[in-house]
């Protein structure tokens, strides 16, 4: 087992993998709670769709771990499934297995362009500065997610969206102390330490009674019957639904493509042309478990940010991957006790390591702003939008345009230029409000 995932090589032992896919599970497993209940509102069970959310990232995951060998969570996306629920659903008016139905079939279009080699020639005509732009920004997206988990901003007024939240009551002052005893143990280098901080302030809201015990540890998971193979592709090919498609499509591809490199940015997985090897591999898992989340009844899946957290532990290969997929399957009869950690717990680690991907800041380039500034437009719109996709996009489109105006158009690859006609048709399609 060492050997097939190299640990020799990572420098990783078993240990520090566990904790590796241990953190990173209890830090997503909000997933299995908050997917189905986003979902609901589409029509689609709550119940049925909590045990589809499992068995897709047991899917994605295991092959995550055994096949692409990287350290990486792979669940149904949050975003996408508002996007299905609220946009698709309830204001355009399509039933949810029409919506299944596109998810897909950009599963089996995205499948295709793996194989070919199109989603990895695109990547590499992706520069440097755009990939490690991608790092910071979903590191700072992390942290605020984080800062709102542990109660410490809260939505604003007019004119000042966001404030600072009642930090007198308990369960805020409380996943203050998380997040100083994880800081406090990062600094005295305890390993396992932003597990531990989750753990300390679980049994903290435990003890004073903010989340109850649980009545009992077992349950038998819903039957995924009502929503199994549930997919309406006649609705999916009429041509008015094209738009529908393609904005998931879209809203996929780049999604992943910058969960990828920022991910594999902090935990050093890119070579010297900042390009990550064998990227194939964790895209066609993104694809496939896709086409997997459509049959099974739930929305487009891909690599988690909140893999994130495993790395920041010392998750390095594909065996952490498999500790995550192994939870996710006890999950299945133990959720229960899976799930009880409180957003107050995992908040404090969500920050910790929005920190730690700060790092890549160090390596863009303050002197150049064609590079800068589409590298900044492309953190800050990450945050501002609450929307990662948009972030890629827009860092896409400004890098080229800039290079236009500059007279420095030789700088930009093929697959750039391809990369920015398809962000500018993500904003034909994009939902507005």
């Amino acid at each position: 087992m060492q050997s097939y995932f190299n640990f020799q090589e990572h420098k990783t032992s078993y240990r520090q993998e566990i904790l590796a896919g241990i953190t990173t599970f209890f830090t997503l497993s909000y997933i299995i709670v908050v997917n189905p209940a986003i979902l609901e509102a589409a029509g689609i069970p709550k119940g049925a769709s909590m045990t589809a959310t499992i068995l897709t990232s047991i899917f994605g995951t295991l092959l995550m771990g055994i096949y692409a060998k990287r350290p990486f969570a792979v669940a149904p996306y949050m975003g996408e499934n508002a996007f299905v629920a609220y946009t698709v659903v309830k204001t355009l008016g399509y039933s949810w297995q029409t919506a299944m139905a596109a998810i897909f079939i950009s599963g089996v279009l995205f499948t295709l362009i793996t194989l070919g080699g199109l989603r990895q020639w695109l990547a590499k005509a992706i520069p440097g500065s755009l990939k490690h732009s991608f790092s910071i920004g979903i590191g700072l997206f992390l942290a605020f997610l984080g800062l709102n988990d542990m109660g410490v901003v809260s939505l604003g007024v007019p004119g000042a969206p966001v404030q600072l939240a009642n930090l007198a009551t308990l369960p805020v002052l409380l996943s203050l102390g998380g997040l100083l005893i994880t800081a406090v143990l990062l600094i005295q280098r305890m390993t396992g330490a932003i597990l531990a901080g989750m753990a300390v302030t679980t049994a903290a809201f435990l003890l004073t009674g903010l989340i109850p015990i649980p009545s009992s540890m077992f349950s038998m998971p819903p039957s995924i019957g009502p929503i199994f193979m549930k997919i309406d592709m006649q609705g999916a090919l009429a041509w008015g639904f094209a738009g529908v498609t393609a904005n998931v499509l879209i809203m996929d591809f780049v999604d992943t493509m910058g969960t990828l490199f920022g991910l594999s940015s902090r935990a050093n997985l890119l070579d010297a042309e900042d390009n990550l090897p064998e990227i194939e591999k964790p895209m066609l898992v993104d694809a496939l478990t896709t086409i997997a989340a459509a049959l099974f009844g739930t929305t487009t899946a891909g690599v988690y940010i909140e893999s994130a957290a495993g790395i920041e532990q010392g998750g390095k290969t594909g065996f952490t991957a498999l500790v995550v997929a192994v939870l996710f399957a006890l999950a299945l009869f133990f959720s229960p006790i899976l799930t009880i950690v409180p957003p107050f717990a995992y908040g404090p680690a969500l920050v910790v390591v929005g920190m730690f991907m700060m790092q890549s800041a160090t390596k863009l380039d303050f002197s150049d702003y064609s590079e800068l500034l589409p590298a900044f437009l492309t953190i800050v719109l990450m945050i501002f939008t609450f929307n990662i996709g948009v972030g890629i996009t827009a860092g896409f489109i400004a890098y080229v345009v800039l290079k236009i105006f500059t007279g420095r158009t030789g700088e930009v690859r093929l697959g750039m230029w391809i990369l920015a006609l398809l962000s500018f048709t993500f904003y034909l399609f994009y939902p507005y409000h």
